[in-house]
């Protein structure tokens, strides 16, 4: 953990190396080598079906540059006879920073070329105005920044990653219940305080690319992440991409209406299964019928772990509904996988049981053969999602909200 200063970053950023893919076969071939390497040539051409002649003349370049080495020590096992020198990225050609904002802290995080954490930093924060979190996303970047040292100059752009409507190409939150936010334009303000390439991205879209590209969706056909904490989450890779959706949208299963009417979301709808799956929710369920309302998280946790009877009607009563919510998004896209995630994952053993019994009674068909696997994810994972996203854009030579 790092001791942040509230001192902001000099206004003077030196431009990162310029990683120039300028054709479609260029970025193909860079991508396979960033998410698949050290691989040799022959199975760059066999993953993207280009000719030998087009993956040696979009690799030159690249190890010229520095970005791309030639593994020379051994064929690792790639084939026997003729040796095989694999190819793989330079993991500090170029850096990323990501930043997960939540609605009492802010984790920011320096990562590698391949989203491997190098820095790490924590910052508490009073309130969720505009002011207070754009405050502390600076104060964490500048950290990063000072830890990086002169590698600082390599750092290709900022991430960071927001609960709610979130339009990346403007660089806009549209609307984010968590912190109380509508149609603020993040992206501009902070591109203009860190004098540096900002992308706002949604936080499970940011996961979800992460996983893509550096994790279980690496050769996955289709998968879909589901978050359990603050909020139902859903992120989905269908067709060879991370779903955005038309207008910045998708897979927002925390707001399928599978609750009672009777649950008020913090979206300020009924029946969502936010309304009933979220950590607040539980809490809130288990504090009115124990007349505690002092109850913590981790004690209503603990009273279901004990195997109280207002705590595990809570927990089972949201294990069903998310269960009911992850089979229709089954039945809609047909995921390999679901992967479950979030800051309540630790506690899956809650939700386990019920979540597999409303997700087979529900699931359709085939569908049901979608495999449900858990990972730990934490905070620092999900500011990683979003240095992800910047290595993504970097790569694709997408835009990102410019100083």
């Amino acid at each position: 953990m790092t001791t942040l200063s509230t001192a902001r970053p000099d206004p003077v950023v030196a431009a990162p190396p310029r990683l120039e893919l300028r054709t479609p076969a260029a970025i193909d071939v860079f991508t396979r080598i960033l998410t698949h390497g050290p691989i040799g040539r022959i199975d760059i051409t066999r993953q993207t079906g280009l000719s030998q002649a087009a993956v040696t003349k979009a690799v030159t370049p690249l190890i010229v540059e520095g970005f791309v080495v030639v593994d020379d020590e051994q064929q690792r096992g790639l084939a026997p006879g003729r040796p095989v020198y694999p190819l793989r990225v330079m993991p500090n050609s170029l850096l990323s920073i990501g930043v997960k904002v939540n609605a009492d802290e802010v984790i920011g995080v320096a990562t590698t070329m391949r989203a491997e954490i190098i820095h790490s930093v924590h910052l508490p924060v009073a309130d969720t105005s505009v002011e207070t979190i754009v405050t502390a996303v600076v104060s964490a970047v500048s950290s990063l920044r000072a830890d990086l040292g002169d590698s600082a100059a390599r750092v290709a752009g900022i991430g960071v990653s927001v609960s709610g409507d979130v339009d990346t190409r403007g660089g806009v939150v549209r609307d984010s219940a968590l912190l109380g936010w509508h149609e603020v334009p993040l992206g501009r303000i902070l591109a203009d305080e860190l004098q540096s390439p900002v992308l706002i991205e949604n936080d499970v879209r940011a996961l979800t690319i992460a996983e893509q590209w550096f994790g279980v969706g690496v050769d996955a056909g289709t998968f879909a992440i589901v978050t359990i904490g603050a909020g139902i989450g859903c992120g989905l890779y269908v067709n060879g991409d991370v779903v955005s959706g038309a207008n910045g949208v998708a897979g927002e299963i925390g707001h399928l209406p599978l609750a009672p009417e009777s649950y008020l979301c913090t979206c300020g709808r009924h029946g969502c299964v936010e309304a009933v799956a979220s950590s607040g929710s539980i809490l809130a369920a288990i504090r009115a019928s124990e007349e505690r309302p002092e109850l913590s998280l981790q004690d209503a946790i603990d009273l279901a772990h004990a195997g109280n009877a207002s705590a595990v009607a809570a927990f089972d009563r949201a294990g069903r509904v998310i269960g009911t919510a992850v089979a229709a998004m089954v039945n809609l896209v047909g995921p390999e996988i679901v992967l479950v995630a979030g800051e309540s994952v630790a506690n899956y053993d809650l939700y386990e049981t019920r979540l597999r019994e409303a997700f087979a009674e529900h699931a359709f068909g085939s569908a049901a053969n979608a495999r449900i696997v858990t990972t730990s994810h934490t905070f620092d994972d999900w500011a990683r999602g979003a240095a992800a996203a910047v290595i993504r854009a970097t790569v694709r030579g997408e835009q990102m909200v410019a100083a």
